[in-house]
């Protein structure tokens, strides 16, 4: 099914992505999959989430890190072309317009959380928590495509207010 999630991603984004300016995009490209690294790798002893296939592709996608990579090389660049290729002007289309990803990506955890097993919660993680990391994720790619420094120096204090609400040990990291 991951298979088929991420065809999806990349049919639309080749669609819809703004593939004329990918350049100006690459940094936010990049800048999402590198947080989606660092939370695999600091977190691989205490994750707050994992994948797994069990419909579709068992025997290629065996693990998280498989079905993780995969998403982070066609899902978050598709993502990233249609998210930024068409943010709006108006401050609330804006507002709208993450709304919109947020239900996205909320909607399809959602669903493979409780309809097709493909994802799992662990460690006080649920979809409430989701839906507030979906929102700070994209105002912060947006933000990093407008202000890269700023986006880091706020991604700092979310992370931390994350680390100490979900009671991250320091001996948990590898």
């Amino acid at each position: 099914m991951h298979f088929i999630y991420n065809a999806m991603f990349l049919a639309a984004g080749i669609k819809w992505g703004d593939w004329k300016r990918w350049r100006d995009y690459y940094s936010t490209i990049l800048f999402f999959i590198g947080g989606d690294l660092m939370k695999n790798f600091l977190l691989h002893d205490h994750p707050v989430w994992t994948y797994q296939e069990t419909i579709f592709g068992e025997s290629i996608l065996r693990n998280h890190t498989i079905i993780v990579v995969m998403i982070m090389f066609v899902a978050y660049p598709a993502t990233i072309l249609m998210y930024l290729g068409r943010f709006p002007q108006e401050r609330w289309k804006q507002f709208l317009w993450i709304a919109f990803w947020v239900v996205i990506y909320t909607g399809i955890e959602f669903v493979n959380l409780t309809y097709l097993d493909l994802i799992n919660h662990h460690n006080g993680w649920n979809i409430g928590w989701s839906i507030l990391f979906n929102i700070v994720m994209f105002s912060l790619l947006r933000l990093h495509f407008k202000n890269p420094l700023l986006a880091w120096a706020l991604s700092i204090p979310w992370i931390l207010f994350l680390w100490n609400v979900f009671d991250i040990p320091l001996y948990k990291l590898r």
